[in-house]
């Protein structure tokens, strides 16, 4: 459904939980009311399989006779305040190097939750690209599916290659040079 097609009111709000193994989750509207039923089709619509616990989101939301549902979901913001310390391979990072790091095209090889850290590839790559569980967090995503599409910013740490910032790809758009940007 396009915006234009889309009559539901947009809301702001913050993510109250979300379960991707259960498919849905719930938002605190702004404004108060009742919870919003974020289902994971609306959110794979806008790009991503998973949101973080915390995250600022933006919703079309829709009055049904079961509750409140989003309907789509316009724009999604990392969690303010992050309560766990920063990995030390990125703490010595300066972060203008990581701004500076091109944003790549990648695929998840596969992640497990649990762990916290799964791997990636860059498009056209074949080394694996590490990706932590806090770096996801920080980027406002709480789990990520084997063949999903990503955006990823790579520093080199003390073990390898691994993910300083990862984006749906969807969330990314290009230049008018077609190159990636967040």
């Amino acid at each position: 459904m396009s915006e234009i097609e889309c009559n539901d009111p947009v809301v702001s709000g913050v993510v109250k939980w979300f379960d991707p193994t259960k498919g849905f989750g719930f938002v605190l509207s702004d404004e108060g009311g009742p919870d919003i039923l974020l289902h994971v089709n609306v959110l794979r619509n806008y790009g991503q399989s998973s949101v973080a616990d915390g995250a600022r989101i933006k919703v079309s939301a829709h009055k049904t006779e079961r509750g409140v549902q989003a309907t789509q979901v316009h724009a999604i913001s990392p969690p303010q305040a992050m309560e766990t310390a920063a990995l030390a391979d990125i703490m010595g990072v300066d972060p203008k190097d990581v701004a500076a790091a091109p944003i790549e095209p990648a695929r998840v090889k596969w992640f497990d939750k649990s762990k916290g850290f799964g791997f990636a590839n860059i498009f056209g790559k074949s080394e694996d690209i590490f990706l932590h569980i806090e770096v996801l967090r920080q980027s406002g995503l709480s789990d990520l599916q084997p063949g999903e599409a990503l955006a990823l910013r790579v520093i080199l740490g003390e073990r390898g290659k691994m993910a300083a910032e990862v984006h749906a790809w969807e969330a990314v758009r290009l230049n008018q040079d077609g190159e990636a940007e967040s």
